[in-house]
């Protein structure tokens, strides 16, 4: 018998196929099958009604820094330019601990459910401690959350050029032991996975020429993916002439990260000439629309990127930056951003949802099973609500009233066949314990001198 079959549904299943009065079957965590009204579904275990409203993939977010809700909206710092908000915030996140990243990871999974995301990266590259990534599987695993963890770091410290403080900065051997562990203990290449392993050294000029290669070498010999922030600000480009004599993209080039296996983070300020050699590369980059312009920094052109054959996802970024964790505001900024920058026929709600489903899962490797519901995907899907009075008068067209109008919020969210937002409420139990001691945590980093 089918485990669930969600009803009176309009199923958005990918950028090819809609059914507007439709039905899903799930069975053992996957799409069983999909079919419209005039088909007969399966019996069920359980039936759930959408009652007509849309069912998307999951939203796939393909860059974040969960630990970053500590510090969200840290007063000193809401008017800085990137680096200068860096520099203002490592003190205070060399705070770090075990309990700290479970609670702030555990909180940001809950929120990137809520706002209908179900698989995400993110991106830990302060390791004052060690085994804290470990702690974030840990809140995966508790929750039920599919987890693309990327094991950051920095090597190159302010005294050597580069931008963090010394204390935060690991060394190479450091660094590449408790990746070989992290991937020995935590990476599933598994169809189906629930946890998977990248390695992302933070930047080119926070991270040596040593890491660089070096990550490389691991990802090539284990199989993995890497990440890494590239061309986010313009102060980018005069840190890699003073250390490398050449562009933020030549000196990644150079590394020989241009590859399939690599996606990066922003991407706002490369030439046009350099955008092709990444496209040639297969390189897949993530736009951050919200923290862009809240940091004031500009954003990638994904219109154009995509149209020239670039996988480009969507991500949060840190928490610290856009001060929320919502995927389906992610997408409508976005659309946004596309039709301010090309015009209103240049970009449409099903352009940004395929950004955020389709094109993460296509950063992460993952686009086979992650992205769309198609039978045999991951039953990761989210029934989507909105106010009577905020989706008045949207009756043409669901796809584009869900992001038009607003704001939607995740009303069902299902994690490989478990339903973990209900009724718009999360389901885990242990929420309000988790954030009593985030509150705690998060007064004691930030009362940090």
């Amino acid at each position: 018998m089918i485990d669930i079959l969600i009803c009176d549904a309009y199923l958005y299943i990918d950028h090819e196929q809609e059914i507007p009065d439709g039905w899903i079957a799930i069975e053992k965590g996957r799409v069983h099958s999909v079919g419209s009204t005039d088909q007969p579904p399966p019996t069920a275990a359980r039936v759930i009604s959408a009652r007509g409203r849309l069912v998307t993939p999951g939203l796939v977010n393909a860059h974040h820094h969960m630990y970053q809700n500590l510090t969200r909206s840290y007063a000193p710092a809401t008017r800085m330019p990137l680096f200068a908000w860096l520099q203002a915030l490592y003190p205070l996140w060399a705070g770090l601990d075990a309990d700290c990243v479970y609670v702030s990871s555990y909180v940001a999974m809950v929120e990137l459910l809520l706002g209908g995301c179900t698989t995400s990266m993110d991106h830990l590259f302060i390791h004052p401690r060690p085994r804290l990534v470990d702690e974030q599987f840990r809140a995966a695993r508790e929750i039920g959350f599919r987890l693309y963890a990327t094991r950051g770091s920095m090597t190159r410290a302010q005294e050597d050029g580069g931008l963090p403080p010394i204390a935060l900065v690991q060394d190479e051997d450091t660094v590449m032991a408790d990746c070989e562990r992290l991937v020995a203990t935590y990476h599933d290449p598994a169809p189906g996975a629930m946890g998977r392993v990248a390695l992302g050294p933070v930047s080119l000029f926070s991270s040596s020429e040593r890491i660089m290669r070096e990550s490389l070498a691991m990802a090539e010999r284990l199989g993995l993916r890497l990440h890494t922030h590239l061309a986010e600000d313009m102060a980018e480009d005069d840190c890699c002439l003073n250390l490398y004599g050449c562009t933020p993209t030549e000196q990644f080039e150079r590394m020989g990260w241009a590859s399939p296996r690599t996606w990066v983070a922003h991407y706002i300020y490369p030439s046009t000439s350099e955008i092709d050699r990444i496209a040639r590369a297969g390189v897949g980059v993530v736009q951050c629309p919200s923290s862009n312009m809240m940091i004031g920094g500009g954003s990638a052109d994904a219109l154009d990127m995509r149209e020239r054959g670039i996988h480009v996802g969507l991500g949060c970024n840190g928490s610290a930056t856009t001060d929320h964790a919502s995927m389906w505001m992610e997408t409508r900024n976005a659309m946004l951003l596309g039709r301010a920058g090309h015009g209103p026929q240049a970009m449409g709600a099903r352009e940004a949802l395929d950004m955020a489903t389709r094109g993460g899962a296509a950063c992460l490797g993952w686009e086979d099973e992650i992205g769309h519901l198609r039978p045999g995907a991951c039953a990761d899907l989210v029934i989507w609500h909105a106010s009577d009075v905020a989706l008045a008068g949207a009756l043409t067209d669901p796809v584009e009233g869900w992001l038009r109008c607003g704001p939607a919020v995740a009303g069902t969210t299902i994690v490989a066949g478990k339903v973990l937002v209900e009724n718009g409420e999360p389901v885990m139990a242990a929420l309000g314990d988790v954030l009593r001691e985030h509150a705690r945590q998060a007064r004691r980093i930030q009362q940090r001198d």
